[in-house]
């Protein structure tokens, strides 16, 4: 019997840490889940970018349709290279597109480029 309960004890401890794991979804080490759905704003030709759970990103830069893949990072997401439409827009700003990794502070991720340097910010608009 002794042998059995330490045998439940052992199961029940590595269960619990494999749960604790998924507790942070695939955010990485920053707390905050990134699946879901980011937007610049709430106008309907705002950049925006939905990350999904099997790791492909789709969006828009507010004109033009992005696809590609995401993963997680320290501290929020790296991007691969967004595969794009290429339709003329008078007036839009196609930063979106060349964002390369983005940083996650709750509700706000701050996008970066191929240098680091912030090239706009998306605000959690679902998830999923």
């Amino acid at each position: 019997m002794t042998r059995r309960r330490g045998a439940l004890i052992a199961l029940a401890v590595v269960i619990g840490v494999a749960m604790s794991g998924c507790a942070n979804g695939s955010s990485g080490g920053g707390g905050t889940d990134p699946v879901g759905t980011w937007a610049e704003s709430t106008k309907t030709d705002a950049p925006e970018l939905t990350l999904e759970d099997d790791g492909s990103v789709a969006g828009t830069d507010g004109c033009n349709q992005l696809t590609g893949t995401w993963k997680a990072a320290d501290d929020g997401v790296t991007f691969g290279a967004f595969a794009s439409t290429m339709m003329a827009c008078d007036g839009v700003d196609a930063w979106l597109g060349m964002a390369t990794s983005a940083t996650i502070d709750g509700d706000s991720m701050a996008v970066k480029d191929e240098s680091g340097k912030e090239i706009g910010t998306l605000k959690r608009a679902s998830d999923e």
